[in-house]
């Protein structure tokens, strides 16, 4: 590939649905394909965020443009990427990628070790997941890529596998450094690119896998779950992300359309501001818990009973989750006196106010690219009410959260967090709870304990020894509180059965095109 057009033909699918979904949506939409149309449609609510692979990696991830050193399988287990086999020096200081031989970038150049080095020395320098893992240096060997570390790192294969360290070829990258082509080595390579909202790509001929069958893909980023579901029931779309709970049942009756499910490791909670002045008594923290009526919510507004989250790490990442710890419940009764014993007295009206006047009041911030979080914004709002602490619910996108974090404006906010874009819940746990906190974890909130068993376990490869760390980390989230579990996650997609080959990965990192094809 030559050169790469960042433009939207005027395409006879993105003009049609516009009409008939203006009363639905203010993004551009696009019509149901002739039956001789070969290009697959794909709706999400994820926006492109520009080039960058920090900030957008996990869109150009799931549409197989650009690949990672390291895979995963569907049982969570690490695989080869554009690494074929991978191994540690006895000390652990030093580890050695091996790649996969003729694997080829969009631009017909070669995946050497040299460009492996160079794509992932800028994706250390950017803010991701990779800081995290204490690499020193990066080199190429004969054909290899080697990574030096300051102290042993157990999970840095895992690491590799984030989207934030997709690479990229020499080519992709303008002098400044900055990415001015998407130009990755996967089955797919891209087209037309019009940040947020559009991209397309066409099947990379130059792929050295196996040969998709679906030959041309077209991805519309759709924020309101309404206008995502309409383009699903209505065949304009082929696949369609992230559905509506409420809409589930219609979904499954819509003609030539099947509606997946599927658990994910995915928790629903709320970040507190645990060094606000309202919200810093772990009393408080643990009384807004108490108030949360989570089967209520799992079963009217997921329409999961199965959800109701009892602690942070779902039964699906079964390694974290720690049935022997104390479930999360509702209790109202205990959660007014805890309240009390904080010093919060209900007023006439019902509302808390503590000993010099003030009352109990709170914003959570929230967005809607995922459908279910502001229904169940409003359900907190009713639920905290009946302990008296007055909620108000600010719908936002999802970058007002790490910028509230960022500048401290933030006082709760109701987002979900997957535990699973890392296999090893490590990472997000490291990103999430170190020192800091993080922009989607902790806020005013740190254990010495947390940060020396995530410290500890970074390091340690004994299974028994990884195990006990893990609920020491559990436990200590759950008796805390800096983030208050709401509900588990099922990820839902709906497919035209004109598609064969379709499945959900249950780790979220990829749509998975490259297996599907046309059934007629």
């Amino acid at each position: 590939m030559s050169s790469q057009t960042v433009r939207i033909p005027r395409r006879q699918w993105l003009q049609g649905a516009m009409a008939a979904l203006l009363c639905l949506s203010n993004v551009t939409a696009f019509a149901a394909p002739p039956q001789t149309d070969r290009t697959l449609k794909v709706i999400a609510p994820w926006e492109v965020a520009g080039l960058e692979p920090s900030k957008s990696g996990f869109v150009f991830a799931r549409l197989q443009i650009a690949e990672t050193l390291v895979e995963v399988d569907d049982r969570g287990q690490l695989v080869g990427g554009l690494a074929r086999s991978w191994a540690a020096s006895p000390d652990g200081l030093e580890w050695r990628f091996t790649l996969r031989p003729g694997a080829r970038f969009h631009d017909q150049s070669p995946v050497t070790p040299e460009a492996v080095a160079a794509s992932l020395q800028r994706a250390l320098a950017q803010p991701g997941l990779l800081r995290n893992a204490g690499v020193r240096q990066i080199q190429a060997a004969a054909d290899a890529v080697v990574l030096r570390l300051d102290k042993p790192f157990s999970t840095l294969p895992a690491f590799l596998s984030h989207a934030s360290t997709l690479v990229l070829a020499p080519a992709a990258y303008a002098a400044d450094g900055t990415v001015r082509q998407l130009i990755g080595s996967g089955p797919y390579q891209v087209s037309a690119l019009r940040p947020p909202q559009s991209l397309q790509t066409r099947r990379f001929d130059g792929y050295d896998g196996a040969r998709p069958a679906i030959a041309a893909v077209d991805y519309l980023a759709v924020g309101r779950a309404e206008t995502r579901g309409m383009m699903a029931s209505s065949g304009q779309a082929d696949l369609v992300y992230t559905h509506d709970p409420v809409r589930y049942a219609s979904l499954q009756q819509a003609r030539g359309l099947k509606l997946h499910l599927q658990p994910i490791p995915r928790t629903l909670y709320l970040k507190v501001n645990a060094g606000h002045k309202l919200m810093s008594d772990l009393r408080v923290r643990q009384a807004m818990s108490l108030a949360i009526d989570r089967p209520a919510i799992a079963q009217s507004l997921l329409r999961a009973p199965q959800a109701a989250a009892t602690q942070l790490f779902a039964p699906i990442l079964a390694e974290w989750h720690v049935p022997t710890l104390s479930p999360l419940t509702q209790d109202l009764p205990r959660a007014r006196a805890l309240l009390r014993e904080a010093g919060w007295q209900p007023g006439a009206d019902g509302l808390l106010r503590n000993a010099q006047g003030q009352p109990f009041k709170v914003t959570l911030r929230t967005f809607s690219d995922r459908p279910e979080l502001p229904p169940m914004a409003s359900a907190i709002q009713a639920q905290f009410k009946a302990v008296g602490i007055d909620l108000a619910v600010s719908i936002t996108n999802s970058g007002e959260i790490p910028a509230g974090h960022q500048d401290g404006t933030l006082e709760l906010a109701l987002l979900a967090r997957n535990h699973g874009l890392v296999p090893d819940p490590l990472g997000s746990l490291i990103q999430d709870f170190g020192p800091r906190g993080g922009d989607w974890g902790a806020m005013g909130w740190h254990s010495a304990q947390v940060s020396q068993s995530i410290d500890t376990m970074s390091r340690a490869v004994d299974p028994r020894r990884r195990s006990a760390l893990r609920g020491a980390i559990a436990t200590v989230l759950q008796a805390e509180l800096p983030v208050i579990p709401v509900a588990w996650s099922v990820h839902s997609m709906t497919a035209s059965e004109r598609l064969t080959g379709v499945s959900v990965d249950p780790l979220e990192r990829s749509y998975r095109i490259s297996r599907m094809g046309w059934a007629r």
